[in-house]
């Protein structure tokens, strides 16, 4: 996202609904690494180019709090301030172990 968009990167809200419902809605702020540390290593390991995504891991109470994982025909949407929705929807639920 071009920086003249995001005045501040620590004060994005990501927000994770599955099926409609709001199931989590945190800050940037509250991340363990902040949105520049994590570019900074990143950019170290590869080079990152306009358009890429990074993708940072999931705010708390995720499935293991709510004890509801994903399920084939849910529809999963993510949201950051700024940056718009992106929706999917589950058609296969593959458990390690299982075939």
């Amino acid at each position: 996202m071009p920086e003249a968009f995001v005045v501040n990167p620590q004060d994005l809200r990501i927000q994770l609904r599955l099926n409609g419902r709001l199931m989590q809605d945190e800050s940037t702020s509250d991340m363990i690494f902040d949105i520049a540390r994590q570019i900074e290593h990143i950019s170290s390991c590869v080079k990152l180019w306009p358009g890429d995504l990074i993708c940072t891991g999931s705010p708390p109470r995720n499935g293991t709090h709510y004890g509801r994982f994903r399920n084939a025909g849910d529809i999963v949407e993510g949201s950051i301030t700024k940056l718009g929705a992106q929706r999917n929807s589950v058609s296969e639920v593959l458990i390690e172990g299982t075939s």
